[in-house]
């Protein structure tokens, strides 16, 4: 056995973010191992778990010693470590930069901007000031990006895939408006919906 066969350990709860690496490593078909930590036991913050994450949130992996953090690190880290799976486009392929702009921009535009929304946040009154603009802005951009799909990057499916239609198909889930009852949305969220993986990690 390789070091790069080496079990991944993976620190989870299905209430979090989780869900999404849950997903990912499904996808990646490599060994994973996974600790469950209990919020209502504050596991997420006990000195060990601490000690790998200082946030104290979920979820963490842990490879060959390496510990990583970050739901969109964390995916970039799987898709690089294991690229058999093809999650990610090699580095000398042009739609590399592309990958990287999705993945990110889940984390650093979508993200943020639902929460505003479903938290029901005032908007910011010079949306330059934040890096993701509006919710409306995201929505508009998401929605031409899937235009031409099926994916986010054309005919390939990727790891950015896995962060941006887990966050829409939670979003759903929750009602968040602008999403539910536009076909772009529906159709990717049902081809994503639809992948062995995502199906077995549907209960968390």
């Amino acid at each position: 056995m390789t070091r790069m066969s080496e079990p991944i350990i993976f620190y989870h709860n299905p209430n979090s973010r989780g869900r999404i690496v849950h997903w990912m490593l499904e996808e990646v078909g490599q060994p994973y191992e996974i600790k469950l930590l209990r919020f209502e036991q504050n596991e997420h913050k006990a000195a060990d778990y601490v000690a790998l994450n200082p946030m104290g949130k979920i979820p963490t992996i842990v490879h060959r010693g390496v510990v990583v953090t970050e739901v969109a690190a964390i995916l970039a880290y799987l898709a690089d470590a294991f690229p058999a799976a093809g999650l990610a486009p090699p580095v000398d392929d042009p739609r590399r930069g592309t990958y990287y702009r999705w993945l990110f921009f889940g984390a650093g535009c979508f993200e943020p901007a639902l929460l505003d929304k479903m938290m029901k946040r005032p908007e910011v009154e010079r949306k330059a000031a934040v890096g993701w603009g509006s919710y409306d802005d995201v929505l508009a951009t998401l929605k031409k990006a899937l235009a031409n799909g099926p994916y986010l990057l054309g005919e390939t499916f990727s790891a950015a895939d896995v962060y941006v239609g887990s966050e829409i198909r939670f979003a759903m889930t929750f009602g968040a408006p602008g999403l539910k009852g536009e076909k772009v949305f529906d159709d990717y969220v049902a081809r994503l919906s639809a992948r062995p993986a995502a199906q077995r990690t549907a209960a968390g």
